[in-house]
């Protein structure tokens, strides 16, 4: 049997993704996203999903590129009055000892009790740039998981040698091995732990670019059991590209995951299109 989540990231960050991902989700087959608890759009999200009782919502976990939740100390974490401006700069940092644990833990604790304080029922857990798979933070990260009774965790473990869709530049393809190998080592902690994950994942090299050729090109080769893809909408290139100069091709995406191709190709497949509470 094939079971699908398509996971949209990045909730809360900005109403025009905001915007993408409802829609997505009412009119596509986008089936759960991630929050991000110190995204400018926070309530905006929040408010949104209250009306979507089908969309399975989950925490993004997030130690670069936004502003702290937590009001107490939490140095280590901060460049400037923000956190990282990157993962290139907040993992080296890592590595190198200069982050205190602690404060991952307490930071990371503040997001997820805004998320529950908001009247969210969280479904599961992952993280902006998948920091949560570092190596070291799996004591943190299942602690923070028992406290607030979430049992789901997302493992980024591409397959190594999958070539068909995404970038082939060489950084990228690097950065996904590397990433995939952090995964392995994660799967087994959380799993040992009681932590649960689909089987399979997709995403990474598409990161940005899940346009319908590379949706299509994923789904008509979806292997057997439960498989997520990791999915960035939005409604607005223009102003999103103002706000992050990440080269996402936000609209694109949008416009995939509503495309009624897809969802007659997820029928035709015998795949269920599931949310991770489902799971």
């Amino acid at each position: 049997m094939k079971q699908l989540i398509i996971n949209a990231d990045d909730f809360g960050l900005h109403e025009e993704i905001n915007k993408g991902i409802i829609d997505g989700h009412r009119n596509g087959c986008i089936t759960s996203t991630t929050l991000i608890a110190g995204g400018a759009a926070f309530t905006h999200a929040v408010e949104l999903a209250k009306q979507c009782p089908d969309l399975s919502v989950g925490v993004h976990l997030t130690l670069v590129g936004t502003k702290p939740v937590a009001r107490g100390d939490v140095h280590s974490l901060i460049c400037g009055r923000k956190f990282f401006p990157g993962y290139y700069k907040f993992v080296q940092a890592y590595l190198l000892g200069r982050i205190d644990k602690k404060h991952i833990a307490y930071e990371l604790g503040c997001q997820m009790q805004k998320i529950a304080g908001s009247g969210i029922k969280i479904s599961h857990i992952d993280s902006h740039q998948h920091l949560h798979i570092l190596p070291g933070l799996a004591d943190v990260i299942v602690a923070l998981a028992a406290d607030f009774k979430v049992d789901k965790i997302r493992i980024p473990q591409e397959p190594l040698f999958s070539f068909k869709v995404g970038s082939n530049r060489p950084d990228r393809i690097a950065a996904r091995a590397l990433l995939t190998l952090c995964a392995f080592s994660a799967r087994r902690n959380f799993g040992r732990r009681g932590l649960r994950s689909p089987e399979h994942f997709f995403g990474i090299l598409v990161g940005g670019t899940m346009g319908l050729k590379e949706l299509h090109a994923i789904i008509s080769d979806l292997p057997e059991g439960t498989a997520e893809i990791m999915v960035h909408p939005g409604a607005n290139n223009t102003l999103l590209r103002r706000a992050y100069p990440w080269d996402y091709h936000w609209e694109e995406e949008l416009r995939a995951l509503k495309d009624g191709d897809i969802l007659k190709l997820v029928s035709n497949n015998d795949i269920k299109l599931i949310n991770y509470r489902q799971f």
